[in-house]
């Protein structure tokens, strides 16, 4: 056994000792046992007395060993962490890395941590790609347990593929919250994880896309839940502003608005699944590719279970000719549409339309309920996209009741004020749409 007495000189109160059991191999003395391994230190306090500090060093992966204290890890330039990839080399489980607003050109990142914050301060840190990508994937590669990114804005990624992203998700809880993703190939793109969950709050999504339909603002695979909320998706070059074929999609109080775009569709869910699609502006471009709103399950139904709740929602279609609010195919699937708002020639429920043999319509087993049509001037000022009823409208106080679904409650409370918050209703909801509030309705 060895000791090590260590004694700051001048002061014996504030002596420390430090004893090291290092085992057995170095034991000096026959007879005594073998030593347990690394105990800890001995301080002694200003009063004199002796404590015991237990410091174990677990083997990695020791569930046993104590966990590391959260930690703040500062990317300031001229101190500590110079870049946002050597804090992510460095993050621990639980820590939080903290950005200081400004540019940082080229700085890619793979994140594996759990339970782990990121977020900008001092307003918002921009990643422009520069050219640069992780694993040819794109800017961030996020690949952990629950992480949380707040306030970064994603821009440039582009790979030899034709599909970086802002951000690759590959597996974990990700939740976004104050970002903005521009110019990308995806703007995110999550991986076929079905344990994976992906919530996004008060984001902006904007430009995303190669082209050719393939690339998007949004592309979320197959996944166990994504959750969109307060979030305003435009002007996607040539892909979806939402796409997702998660097993259970929220899509709730967002602005989903190509505007004067050239989008694809404006919220595609090719696979069904369990669809919460509520108090949403959904508004087509004159110059859209394609000439659907909404589709969902048009590359057949990929889950056990297949609803769409398609409520409270304004749907806006200024395309010329061939407009559809919603796409279908006919399989295991319900919907129920109720109280959505809608402009355009086309009507909601696909058994109201004319079919022909070249372009029939697919239907599913379905309740629509008080879906008005409206003419533009009806709303306050849509050139602005605002789309709040003008006072005295005869759509105000005509809303019927929704009840629940799965003990989901279909009824908002909360709606989209732009630019991407959500509000909470003063009052019960009274009005068909997505506005209810005309304070919120103010573009």
């Amino acid at each position: 056994m060895t000791m090590t007495r260590q004694m700051t000189t001048g002061n014996a109160r504030s002596a420390c000792l430090a004893i090291n059991l290092m085992g057995a191999a170095q034991a000096t003395v026959p007879g005594l046992p073998e030593a347990p391994g690394y105990l800890g230190e001995i301080r002694r306090g200003q009063d004199g007395t002796l404590t015991v500090t237990p410091q174990s060093p677990a083997a990695e992966g020791d569930s046993a060993a104590p966990a590391a204290t959260p930690r703040i890890l500062r990317v300031v330039r001229f101190q500590s962490y110079t870049s946002i990839a050597a804090a992510a080399k460095d993050a621990r489980n639980g820590d939080t890395v903290e950005i200081e607003a400004g540019d940082y050109p080229g700085d890619v990142a793979i994140w594996t941590q759990d339970q782990l914050t990121i977020r900008a301060v001092g307003g918002k840190a921009r990643l422009a790609a520069n050219g640069r990508h992780v694993e040819r994937k794109g800017i961030w590669i996020v690949r952990g347990g629950r992480i949380t990114v707040e306030n970064i804005e994603f821009s440039g990624a582009k790979v030899e593929r034709r599909n970086g992203a802002g951000i690759s998700f590959e597996k974990g809880h990700l939740i976004l919250r104050n970002c903005a993703f521009f110019d990308n190939e995806n703007g995110i793109l999550t991986h076929n994880e079905e344990s994976s969950e992906l919530d996004i709050e008060n984001s902006e999504f904007a430009r995303n896309g190669y082209g050719g339909g393939q690339t998007h603002n949004i592309c979320v695979v197959s996944i166990k839940r994504f959750r969109l909320t307060g979030s305003y998706s435009h002007h996607a070059n040539g892909g979806q502003l939402v796409k997702s074929r998660a097993r259970e999609t929220h899509i709730l109080y967002n602005r989903l608005t190509d505007e004067t775009g050239s989008a694809s569709y404006e919220l595609d869910l090719p696979s069904g699944g369990i669809a919460y699609v509520i108090g949403n502006i959904i508004q087509q471009s004159p110059n859209a590719i394609n000439g659907h709103l909404i589709s969902f399950g048009v590359e057949g139904y990929k889950w056990d279970k297949n609803e769409l709740y398609l409520i409270n929602n304004t749907l806006i279609d200024n395309r010329l000719a061939n407009g559809r609010f919603l796409l279908l195919k006919p399989g295991p699937a319900s919907i129920r549409a109720i109280k959505n708002i809608l402009y355009g020639p086309d009507t909601l429920n696909p058994a109201d339309r004319p079919t022909t043999a070249s372009r029939p319509d697919g239907q599913i087993p379905g309740t629509y309920e008080n879906t008005p049509r409206v003419r533009l001037d009806e709303f306050s000022h849509p050139e602005n996209y605002d789309y709040t009823l003008k006072p005295g409208s005869r759509l105000r106080n005509t809303a019927i009741k929704s009840g629940l679904a799965n003990k989901f409650p279909l009824t908002p409370d909360r709606q989209y004020r732009h630019p991407m918050q959500v509000i909470e209703l003063q009052k019960t909801m009274s009005h068909s749409g997505a506005i209810q509030s005309d304070a919120g309705g103010k573009q």
